[in-house]
């Protein structure tokens, strides 16, 4: 298995409410970042990875980036839409909505995070030993956000957004990867965070950690989005 063989799931359907006027209009994924929207910035890095395949789990005024993307053909992607159905499910059931569309093995990335770091060498990470998922984990130590995982000596052993605790030192950095066979877990009607998932995939031994050094650039919050512009200006003049 290779990272053409693998899809990958992004989450794109938040209501982006700490952007306040900035998404009032748009959807976050569609919010400007250096003259474009942001998710095409998501989507070419996706890409340069070798990423061939991605769905975009959407939601609040998604029919908006589905008729500004189309197929995918013009980022070199294949591109498919899992929309939410009348009932909100999460972000957990909106991935195991999209379960038919995504294969056995799967990325789940967020969709309001520039997440650049190698690819290629979690995957080989994930295959080289059994288990249901693999996340990734910075070294935060609440520097961009509330750490909420627990990493020592290459194992990941806890991790909770929820019930945080003073040994957490690194954060779920936003890329993971999940055999289907994970979101069995998740109930099918009803609502449910991944973050849940994640949780109870960790406490039960089925989550991996794989550690990465470079940060994250957010969307989420007027701070984070000048914070992204700054960094991916700074990327397209070189």
């Amino acid at each position: 298995m290779d990272m053409g063989d693998v899809s990958a799931a992004v989450l794109a359907g938040g209501l982006a409410t700490r952007l306040g006027p900035l998404a009032s209009e748009v959807p976050k994924a569609l919010v400007d970042v250096g003259g474009r929207p942001f998710i095409e910035h998501q989507l070419e890095l996706l890409r340069r990875n070798g990423v061939r395949r991605v769905v975009l789990c959407l939601g609040h005024r998604g029919e908006q980036i589905e008729e500004h993307l189309g197929d995918g053909g013009s980022l070199g992607l294949e591109l498919l839409y899992s929309h939410d159905g009348p009932r909100l499910l999460g972000t957990g059931g909106a991935v195991r909505r999209a379960a038919p569309l995504l294969g056995d093995v799967f990325w789940v990335l967020y969709g309001d995070s520039y997440m650049d770091i190698d690819y290629g060498a979690v995957l080989a990470d994930f295959l080289s030993r059994p288990a249901l998922g693999i996340m990734t984990v910075l070294r935060n130590q609440d520097r961009w956000d509330r750490s909420n995982a627990v990493f020592r000596d290459g194992r990941l052993l806890r991790y909770d957004k929820k019930a945080r605790t003073p040994e957490m030192t690194h954060i779920d950095y936003g890329v993971s990867l999940l055999r289907r066979e994970a979101l069995l877990r998740v109930p099918p009607d009803e609502p449910h965070n991944i973050a849940e998932l994640y949780r109870d995939l960790v406490a039960d031994g089925q989550m991996r950690g794989h550690e990465v050094s470079r940060r994250f650039y957010e969307i989420g919050s007027p701070e984070g989005l000048e914070e992204t512009r700054s960094f991916l200006s700074g990327r397209a003049r070189e």
